[in-house]
């Protein structure tokens, strides 16, 4: 880059004075008078004179050479500021031609018409308003007298340079009508000669008045940037308008020029005033301007630089024609009918490729109706490129990348669409979808196809199966993709003759497409995007055309022409709902599960559970078990509901093994088992070994299939995985390791190898949830012997309970003496009664032995009992009371 500084010269230094050579004139003369003292002779002494003679002639040299000197640094210095001065007028001219290059007036536009780039004006697009003084980028240094002080004062400034705002929201002219309006003129003139009628459209009720009623711009509503005239309706981008002196400007203007002298006017914008001489035209100037704009505009050529969907004509509605952009020849239609039955359709990023699917599906829309024509949109981008088109009756369903399990399910549902149209097909007696009046068109359309195939690769095979039995059954694929060759395999590509192609980075993925390199060979940047190559089977080469921009009107109008009619069902299934209410109309049918899920027979069907079936349901924590449990308990009035108090839970199981009975439900049997003692733990699993074997509906739930209850499982015919807490664990409950999901959500199982969302009991409802109530022990023997560690406290509690009884300790007792009277109860602990053995023995046979729960074992050695009780909490005040011949009865002591 050339330098723009400029040193300046310094001011020339002053030279000294010269110096005297006294020395140099003192020796000849001391010279001389020795030798005349020597010699004796005059002539000595005249030797003596050239001393004097010497420092005159020095110093008369010396001013000499002062004044040549001074007289050189002058001359030096004036060229070097001359030098200065041309390198400023240089730097100067060069930047003044640059600025007016960079920021052009109408002047300069017309003189040297600007390189219009494709990029659109925006807010930031700078504005020139005039001529005036702006800041230079020439800088001066060095010097620092006055003469270098005013050089950098007119550096810093350039005169007559081009006075540029940015365009804003739009410039106010405040002047009397007639300068006003030429001021103005002169703006919208500049902005039409920088600027095609593609990138800018003007609208307003001045534009007839201002003289600029046949520029090509006027009408241009569908333009990259709409510039009104006058006043503004809100939906234009800028206003430039005119106003008396002293009027307020409109609100969001930022510029305003007053101009009651063209060549003396003010600019005011929020960084403060200037002064400037701004331009002006004529209306008779602004009409030959416009005319000779029109002129050129009809020899441009065909292909516009932007285009809207609104500014086709339709295309032919039988066979899905749909024009989807302009070439050279006119507007661009392709048929996915005639064409088809397939397109492959590929771009880099940022050239539009999202733009022209979504034109494309729009232009579709406008002319069939729903029950013609369904579209499926997979967008596997980021999930927001079709977000538009969901409100269109026509798009049954949009799948995104964020959506995982949709996007697996449609394996299985696109498979089951294959089978339904060959099956309506066969039922109606015909070989293709026109002559079918039951099925419509389906249009399957997916943009980043690799990324669909690198996330799901089975679904390869499925789509190459539907295009090559696509046509016959009025099915259709466009596959979007940045780069079509290595992803798009050669079976597939084969029934895909429709290629469109927006620049690509190789070669060979443009030659894959469309059989040549120009896809490739379109240039980067803004201007190429939209610019895209048809082939269709047709053309004996791709054709060149831009790809129409879609506006949310277009769509909207779509969706209101079509807005009565019915929307056809998805062929790709909806994932099941999160949430799921019991069905009040299914309930009469048996006992309903949930909704399950089966995409490959497009379906989702109630799941039952048969009398007599078993059910274990296998999850972690809040994955569902207990709200599944609740929910067949609302089902099943009849039921026995396995309380999770470990007391009602043994003897509601010892209850179940004595007979027949009805369904069972227990929740988290793993941990009911987790609270009993190993020999409670293996007794009350051998139970439930006879309770799910028995023929009667039983259903248990459980956090893991390992411990003591993990062998149940196999005795129950149906399991149900909910969310398990690692994949280890699923895969030991007899779950497939692909169906393992950490974030499954609650109450989605899998049963029978189907995905099922379990439904959710009616509100309030609830399992019971009561802890243990054991019947308070009354004596009902005259002799009641009590065998209990705490011996003091359980006889001050067993006396204010019975005051008709007398509670004594053991220890009270004289050894070997039985106690005689009739209503006595005696309580020791077990050592004290293994010495009173006589009278334990008394008591066993004609009375009441009551033994704590902390003397399990001398429930065994001193009431001889051999079978287990029934389970006892310990610390709780339960005892077992134990008469002759008589099995041991559970009590609360007090």
């Amino acid at each position: 880059m050339e330098s723009t500084t400029i040193v300046l010269p310094s001011a020339p230094a002053d030279t000294r004075r010269p110096p005297l050579p006294l020395l140099a004139a003192v020796v000849p003369v001391a010279a001389g008078i020795v030798l005349w003292l020597v010699t004796g002779s005059l002539f000595a002494l005249c030797f003596a004179a050239l001393g004097p003679l010497m420092l005159v002639a020095s110093y008369v040299d010396g001013l000499r050479t002062r004044l040549r000197e001074r007289r050189r640094g002058r001359e030096e210095s004036d060229a070097a500021w001359e030098r200065a001065e041309t390198e400023l007028e240089r730097l100067h001219a060069q930047e003044h031609a640059d600025a007016w290059r960079r920021e052009p007036g109408v002047v300069q536009s017309l003189q040297d018409p600007p390189l219009r780039s494709g990029e659109a004006p925006d807010q930031r697009t700078l504005v020139v308003l005039g001529r005036g003084v702006r800041p230079s980028a020439v800088q001066a240094r060095g010097g620092d007298d006055d003469r270098s002080r005013a050089f950098r004062t007119r550096a810093r400034e350039l005169g007559d340079a081009p006075v540029s705002v940015p365009l804003g929201r739009g410039i106010c002219v405040r002047a009397a009508g007639p300068v006003a309006e030429a001021v103005a003129r002169a703006i919208v003139v500049q902005l039409c000669l920088r600027f095609g009628p593609s990138l800018l459209g003007i609208s307003g009720e001045a534009i007839s008045v201002w003289g600029l009623s046949g520029y090509p711009h006027v009408g241009r509503r569908r333009a990259a940037f709409r510039l009104a005239l006058g006043e503004g309706d809100g939906r234009t981008d800028a206003t430039i308008c005119i106003r008396m002196p002293g009027e307020e400007p409109p609100e969001g203007v930022t510029t305003v020029l007053d101009c009651s002298v063209p060549a003396c006017s003010r600019m005011r914008t929020p960084d403060g005033d200037r002064e400037l001489a701004v331009e002006a035209l004529s209306v008779q100037q602004a009409r030959i301007i416009g005319a000779d704009l029109a002129a050129r505009a009809d020899t441009e050529t065909a292909i516009p630089d932007r285009i809207g969907l609104d500014e086709l004509g339709a295309a032919d509605a039988g066979g899905l024609a749909a024009a989807i952009g302009r070439g050279e020849r006119g507007d661009l239609s392709v048929s996915l009918v005639e064409d088809g039955p397939h397109a492959i359709v590929t771009g880099m990023t940022g050239t539009g490729k999202s733009e022209l699917l979504t034109s494309w599906i729009t232009a579709l829309t406008a002319t069939h109706s729903p029950e013609e024509l369904a579209f499926v949109l997979v967008d596997f981008k980021g999930g927001t490129a079709f977000d538009p088109l969901r409100r269109l009756p026509h798009v049954v369903a949009v799948i995104t990348d964020l959506d995982a399990e949709g996007a697996r399910r449609g394996v299985g549902s696109l498979t089951a669409e294959l089978r339904r149209r060959e099956a309506a097909l066969g039922r109606a007696g015909v070989r293709d979808v026109e002559e079918c009046a039951e099925l419509s068109r389906l249009v399957i359309v997916i943009d980043e196809f690799a990324a669909l195939l690198q996330e799901h690769p089975d679904l390869g095979a499925v789509f190459t199966d539907v295009a090559a039995r696509g046509r016959a059954l009025g099915m259709h694929l466009v596959l979007g993709t940045q780069r079509a060759s290595g992803v798009i395999r050669d079976a597939l590509a084969a029934n895909c003759p429709l290629r469109i192609s927006l620049r690509v980075a190789e070669p060979a993925d443009s030659r894959f497409v469309i059989g040549s390199d120009a896809a490739a060979e379109l240039p980067g940047g803004t201007e190429s995007r939209g610019l895209a190559f048809v082939r269709r089977p047709r053309d004996n080469r791709a054709e060149l055309a831009r790809i129409a921009l879609t506006a949310d009107a277009d769509i909207e109008a779509a969706a209101r022409r079509w807005g009565g009619h019915r929307a056809q069902p998805s062929p790709w299934l909806p994932q099941l709902p999160s949430r799921l209410e019991l069905p009040a109309d299914e309930l009469s049918a048996g006992v309903v599960l949930g909704r399950a899920d089966e995409p490959d027979r497009q379906r989702q069907p109630w799941l039952r559970l048969a009398e007599g079936d078993g059910l274990a349901v296998i999850g972690g924590p809040g994955s569902g078990k207990s709200t599944a449990v609740a929910m067949l308990a609302a089902q099943l009035p009849d039921a026995v509901v396995i309380p999770q108090d470990p007391e009602q839970a043994w003897d509601a199981v010892a209850q179940l093994c004595t007979g027949a009975h009805g369904p069972v439900l227990c929740d988290d049997l793993d941990l009911l088992a987790a609270k009993y003692p190993p020999d409670y733990a293996q007794v009350f699993t051998n139970r439930w070994e006879l309770i799910v074997r028995a023929a009667s509906t039983t259903v248990i739930t459980m956090s893991r299939v390992s411990g003591p209850v993990g062998r149940l499982i196999d005795a129950v015919p149906r399991r149900a995985l909910l969310r398990l807490t690692s994949k280890v664990e699923h895969i030991a409950a007899g779950g497939e390791p692909s169906a393992f999901d950490r974030g499954r959500l609650a109450g989605r199982a899998w049963v029978d190898g189907l995905e099922v969302q379990l439904c959710l009991p009616a509100a309030g409802a609830q399992l019971d949830q009561r802890t243990s109530e054991s019947c308070e022990w009354q004596p009902r023997l005259a002799r009641t012997g009590i065998i209990t560690p705490a011996v003091a406290a359980t006889a001050a509690v067993l006396a204010s309970a019975h005051p008709g009884h007398r509670v004594m300790s053991l220890r009270d007792l004289a050894p070997g003496a039985p106690a005689a009277e009739d209503a006595v109860i005696v309580v020791g602990d077990p050592e004290e009664w293994r010495a009173q053995w006589t009278l334990l023995q008394g008591i066993r046979t004609t009375g009441e032995l009551v033994v704590a729960a902390e003397c399990a074992t001398e429930l065994r050695q001193l009431a001889g009992v051999r079978e287990l009780p029934p389970y006892a909490q310990l610390h709780a005040d339960r005892a077992w009371s134990v008469q002759a011949g008589s099995q041991p009865q559970r009590v609360l002591l007090s």
